[in-house]
């Protein structure tokens, strides 16, 4: 029974720290019931979007299946503003990757989607969607934080992502490099 409230205790602290962090609207709507005999304790409120307090426009996902299907953009860069993913850029269809890079803040996280055409050895043409995690070194800690959290939950709202890259300079998204990716 004391280990359980000691549990109990840590777990409190652990969200309460987690939505004063993220400066979430967690807290109020935090509420505790007892389960069975009240030794064991469920958390309720918001807690679909607990772990990353974001999110996600329906523009978003709009956009993506539009580059996805109808080919209709090259890339999509999204950024977080009022707790919440929003489309920030949009490449046609015949922007270069160089259009892409230079499409990332020197010093903000953001999370973008390429649609990469390649040729194969075998000399086929192919195309696969990158979602790249842009977090440079020169963000705020608190920026990482949150753009870390919530990219997992992001990346699930985009169905077809066939590459992940995580990059924190533009050398570890080299078009070589995501040309081997590719391959």
């Amino acid at each position: 029974s004391l280990f359980l409230c000691s549990l109990f205790s840590l777990h409190t602290i652990l969200i309460h720290s987690i939505a004063l962090i993220f400066q979430s609207p967690l807290l109020p709507s935090l509420s505790f019931h007892s389960h069975f005999t009240g030794r064991f304790f469920l958390i309720a409120g918001k807690m679909a979007n607990a772990a990353s307090g974001m999110a996600v426009h329906d523009d978003c996902k709009l956009k993506f299946q539009e580059l996805k299907s109808k080919r209709s953009y090259r890339f999509i860069v999204f950024k977080i503003e009022e707790q919440q993913v929003v489309v920030e850029k949009l490449g046609d269809p015949s922007s270069s990757y160089e259009d892409f890079m230079a499409s990332f803040p020197a010093n903000e996280c953001r999370y973008a989607v390429y649609d990469f055409n390649f040729t194969t050895n075998e000399n086929c043409q192919k195309s696969k969607i990158f979602f790249v995690a842009w977090s440079p070194d020169t963000s705020k800690v608190r920026m990482k934080m949150v753009y870390a959290s919530s990219k997992d939950r992001f990346k699930r709202e985009l169905d077809g992502i066939q590459v992940d890259m995580q990059a924190t300079d533009p050398s570890e998204m080299s078009l070589d490099l995501v040309k081997a990716r590719a391959i």
